[in-house]
């Protein structure tokens, strides 16, 4: 958004920065220099105060490329392959998704199942109890958050059917950039530790033998809080 607008202003800065620089380097820095500089200063200072402003008049919130990470917006994976994935999750942009994940972390819906669509070079996607990525679950689909983080290596987004509105219980771990899903997925974390486990996890549309989710917890609650459910017999 206002690339042009803010090149120009690039453009105009190095050539003031350009002209002055002969002068410099060569230890002349006027009176008139001290004057451009303080003037320019005082420009910037004018032009972010209104900006500010008029976010404030506005009730817009500043872009936050990151945010603290804290126990209780941190997902993890403990996977088959013996990866330990970190997710730093992001409710700021993303509320509905997030609070969606760890309601069923905590009911032990992620425990067990498999990542059943990898495809190299591209992402993994999991988070389906039948493992055809026809599944879900019995929770209401849930209203798109498109949002403006990208999608890039590391980055956690929800899978969803046709619909905008038909995300559920799936997501996709993004092995390598891809832009062209920005602002058509919800994006809702990134991994932020534990890529290694993330690049291991089986290929295939189904793996031959695909890597799953032993446990995933909330990290506040602790790994126990996530134990996976002791196997029932068959019968």
């Amino acid at each position: 958004m206002r690339v042009s607008h803010l090149i120009g202003h690039g453009v105009a800065i190095a050539l003031l920065l350009g002209s002055a620089a002969p002068a410099f380097a060569q230890g002349r820095k006027t009176a008139e220099d001290v004057m451009k500089e303080a003037e320019m200063a005082a420009r910037a200072k004018k032009d972010a105060d209104a900006l500010r402003a008029a976010a404030d008049k506005a009730g817009v919130k500043p872009l936050q490329a990151t945010m603290p990470i804290t126990p209780e917006n941190t997902w993890v994976l403990d996977l088959s392959d013996g990866g330990h994935v970190r997710i730093a999750l992001r409710p700021d942009v993303a509320p509905g998704h997030v609070e969606r994940i760890k309601e069923l972390t905590r009911k032990g819906f992620y425990n067990g199942l498999a990542f059943h669509r990898v495809i190299d070079g591209f992402m993994a996607q999991g988070g389906d109890p039948k493992g055809d990525g026809t599944g879900g679950s019995d929770l209401p689909d849930l209203h798109n958050e498109f949002n403006w983080l990208p999608h890039m290596r590391g980055t956690v987004s929800m899978a969803r059917a046709q619909g905008e509105d038909s995300a559920n219980s799936q997501f996709f771990i993004m092995l390598m950039p891809r832009m062209q899903l920005d602002h058509k997925y919800t994006v809702f974390g990134r991994v932020i530790d534990g890529m290694p486990g993330v690049d291991e996890i089986a290929k295939g549309e189904p793996p031959a033998a695909p890597t799953k989710i032993v446990r995933a917890y909330i990290e506040s609650d602790g790994q126990a809080a996530a134990a996976p459910a002791p196997s029932q017999p068959a019968g």
